[in-house]
């Protein structure tokens, strides 16, 4: 991931910021409209799940310029999400999910190199 794909993946978060559990929760009606069986796996009302998205996501992009740590992050809440009944199924749909909110909510500031960086990233 270049410093410009960084800065940019940065910046559209930040675009997020004063919308972001709007933003999160537009996240999981999307994931929950093109994959229905996911809703079962969330336990907690979708405000306080938005609320862990939004605090995820700013844990790891303050650490995409330390991939080792990065990859440390992502391993263990990968092994988390196991035990929550995620599936290898689900990573795709949520990929999805992710860069249609993100087109979505930043609308023109989320242009074809925002789409690819946030792409690489996922």
């Amino acid at each position: 991931m270049t410093p410009q794909d960084i800065a940019l993946i940065r910046s559209n978060f930040a675009q997020l910021h004063r919308r972001k559990i709007e933003t999160a929760c537009l996240f999981y009606e999307r994931l929950f409209t093109t994959m229905p069986g996911t809703r079962a796996l969330f336990k907690t009302d979708i405000e306080a799940q938005a609320a862990k998205l939004i605090e995820t996501l700013t844990v790891a992009l303050a650490m995409l310029n330390d991939p080792s740590g990065l990859n440390a992050l992502l391993a263990r809440l990968g092994e988390r999400h196991i035990g929550y009944g995620v599936r290898p199924a689900h990573y795709e749909a949520v990929r999805g999910a992710l860069l249609w909110t993100l087109e979505t909510a930043l609308g023109d500031a989320f242009t074809a190199q925002a789409r690819a960086a946030w792409s690489e990233l996922y």
